[in-house]
């Protein structure tokens, strides 16, 4: 998981300004794809929170990737929303991505870092049982290592939240598409050809009561996972999932 989404968990923060959940997935990308994937994570967990105030909103998670064997990665997103106008759709947004992974056969490393700022668009019915977002933001690409640079990019994002059913299912997920860069700390002399970056993670929940839910994540992502094995950049990875709404 790149990410879950804070669109979704605006129906709670509406009545108690304050949400926050802990998943935990099962992976299925190394066993459907196990030579590009096969030292992907097992088992991810994430820990969520929003939480609105006068101004706005605050928002994070950390995903921590786990093997039989250590600690794969741990990566957060932590963002800030400043209400333009008490009635008014429009925040302005700022974030920062960043953290830390683990390779047995290559040693410790950090993800490229980035900053992120521009304007969301947050809408909702009116029992918040369908909440959605729409970001356009400046990316900059921080220099985060040996190998990396720094560089100006872009990223468009779409956040979505459906409860139906009496609140029995809930249907969300987000999709970020970026501009990156194909260059790596491996592969230096291709840094500057850049490249749309697709990521998007639906996911389906059955509610089983108000704080525990059992479903599924699908990751589905283009030029997002790093493959030397051959030129496949296409990649669909389904979890099994529980999450408990603290």
């Amino acid at each position: 998981m790149k990410k879950i989404f804070s669109i979704a968990l605006m129906a709670v923060a509406a009545l108690s300004a304050n949400a926050q959940n802990i998943q935990l997935h099962y992976d299925f990308g190394r066993n459907l794809y196990s030579n590009e994937e096969g030292d992907r994570q097992k088992v991810t967990v994430t820990l969520e929170q929003f939480k609105a105030d006068d101004w706005g909103s605050w928002y994070y998670f950390f995903d921590v990737d786990l093997t039989n064997e250590t600690t794969r990665s741990i990566y957060t997103e932590i963002s800030r929303e400043i209400n333009l106008g008490k009635a008014s759709p429009f925040a302005a947004h700022v974030e920062y991505d960043g953290g830390l992974w683990h390779a047995p056969a290559i040693g410790n490393g950090s993800y490229q870092q980035a900053g992120l700022a521009g304007i969301a668009y947050n809408g909702h019915n009116a029992d918040y049982s369908k909440t959605w977002s729409v970001q356009a933001l400046y990316k900059q690409f921080l220099k985060s290592y040996e190998g990396t640079h720094s560089y100006a990019s872009f990223q468009l994002t779409g956040v979505w939240g459906l409860n139906f059913l009496n609140n029995k299912l809930t249907f969300s997920g987000f999709l970020d598409l970026w501009r990156g860069e194909k260059g790596t700390n491996y592969a230096p002399s291709e840094q500057g050809h850049g490249m749309l970056v697709l990521l998007t993670e639906p996911q389906l929940w059955y509610n089983v009561n108000k704080h525990l839910s059992v479903g599924t994540e699908v990751e589905i992502s283009n030029n997002f996972i790093v493959n030397y094995y051959n030129d496949k950049t296409f990649f669909v990875n389904p979890t099994l999932a529980v999450k408990w709404n603290l």
